[in-house]
């Protein structure tokens, strides 16, 4: 079980971590073309397709649980079923997207802060870019497919694809065409179709045998949609939860002067490097509960999820124990400002607390997504929000930042808790929709 865990969650953790590299490149590129106004541009429109893209994201997640779930049942009708509906969803969503690009353009330009000319900058980014979005979100279709399918591969492969194309494509268009901004966008443009086509290629490459079933009719039959929908739904609010709470967290660090603002934004980077692992290892969980599911092996499950909770907790021993003995070493690859590093030290233990208590929320949403029960990672999100909510204004007057990680942990560990109480016994995985 050790060995199937590993094989599905090292290159997931590739994936998860070459993913953000796209942005990265955006702006290394953009702090050498007339800096101030090109990093702020890439900046807002980038935090505005991050947005838009996140709350797509259940196409990732619901795509992975139903097709592992095929995959472990032997249905291949039905695996090729889950991928052609998640590409008509995704086809729809991007359509739905251009069409409607000049009022949703000016809306997120409208609500953004910056100077004209940065802003002027911005628009054409945005213009650009936004015709990537067939690429990008089908491409989160193909990426929960292949994991559901067991082959983490290719999306690791596809990763790397987008990346590389990204940067010789930014390097050229702007260095060697002198295209500024609009060099920086096409590229991704690009580095995106060419990751849609590699994904593509892959299909054709090791699954060209399912062509055979492809029936879209049958794919969007109106149940089959409805329950793609109910599942995918809850991934939606649960992803609203997320960016609720993340979004809140910045801004009341805002609110606590520029200092208390960088110190969270530090320790953050921490959690983000922490996620980055343990996501790999809820992918995993994705594909390995899905097909336990599909083909009802119970005692497999039960291993599964055994082993999972067991890499959890050396894993969050693990992190507690870097963070612990290197925490400046690792917070100055982010700032070179030692008054800041230093002044983190003070809220340090937080952190600390963090992959210790956080584990159990990252496993157990891959088990639940594995086993289509979004229904309880909705639920527990959302009382784990309001409970996030709650505590920070009850002791914001008494604790002030101490506050806010309070509330940040007590949202970690409720998620986590209330999803193992509803996973204990397996009845909900035994409901799982099969």
């Amino acid at each position: 079980m050790n060995r199937k865990i590993l094989q599905l969650t090292l290159p997931n953790i590739v994936t998860n971590v070459t993913v953000p590299l796209v942005g990265m490149i955006d702006i290394a590129i953009a702090g050498r073309v007339n800096a101030d106004l090109a990093l702020g541009a890439v900046a807002i429109g980038s935090a505005i397709f991050n947005f838009i893209y996140w709350n797509f994201g259940f196409l990732r997640m619901g795509t992975t649980g139903f097709a592992a779930q095929a995959y472990g049942a032997r249905n291949l009708r039905e695996a090729t079923n889950v991928l052609i509906r998640g590409c008509c969803v995704a086809l729809f969503i991007s359509a739905i997207l251009l069409i409607f690009q000049l009022p949703l353009g000016r809306f997120s330009l409208w609500i953004m802060q910056g100077s004209p000319e940065v802003m002027q900058l911005a628009k054409e980014y945005f213009f650009i870019r936004i015709w990537a979005a067939p690429a990008t979100i089908g491409l989160y279709a193909f990426k929960g497919w292949f994991i559901g399918m067991q082959n983490p591969r290719s999306p690791m492969v596809i990763a790397i694809i987008v990346c590389v194309v990204n940067f010789i494509c930014g390097v050229w268009f702007v260095f060697g065409m002198n295209m500024g901004i609009v060099g920086i966008a096409l590229s991704t443009v690009i580095a995106q179709y060419c990751g849609l086509l590699s994904a593509i290629g892959f299909c054709i490459k090791y699954y060209h045998k399912l062509s055979k079933y492809i029936n879209i009719h049958k794919a969007l039959q109106w149940n089959s949609l409805k329950l793609y929908f109910s599942v995918n739904g809850n991934i939606f609010i649960r992803t609203l939860c997320l960016v609720s709470v993340f979004t809140f967290f910045t801004s009341a660090s805002s609110g606590m002067g520029n200092e208390l603002l960088a110190v969270n934004t530090l320790l953050m980077q921490l959690f983000t490097l922490y996620s980055y692992i343990m996501d790999g290892f809820a992918y995993a969980g994705e594909s390995l509960i899905g097909k336990f599911v599909g083909n009802n092996n119970l005692p497999m499950i039960r291993k599964c999820v055994s082993y999972l909770m067991l890499w959890g907790i050396v894993m969050g021993t693990l992190f507690t124990l870097i963070y612990a003995v290197s925490w400046r070493p690792v917070l100055s690859i982010f700032t070179d400002d030692w008054n800041i590093i230093n002044l983190a030290g003070d809220f340090l233990w937080w952190i600390l607390a963090v992959p210790l208590v956080g584990f159990t929320a990252f496993i157990y949403d891959g088990i639940l997504t594995g086993a289509t029960r979004t229904d309880v990672m909705r639920n527990a999100i959302i009382i784990a929000a309001a409970a996030f909510f709650i505590i920070y204004y009850s002791l914001k007057p008494i604790l002030s930042n101490d506050a806010l990680w309070v509330a940040f942990l007590t949202f970690l560990i409720l998620r986590g808790a209330l999803q193992a109480l509803s996973v204990k016994g397996y009845k909900v995985i035994k409901e799982a929709h099969l």
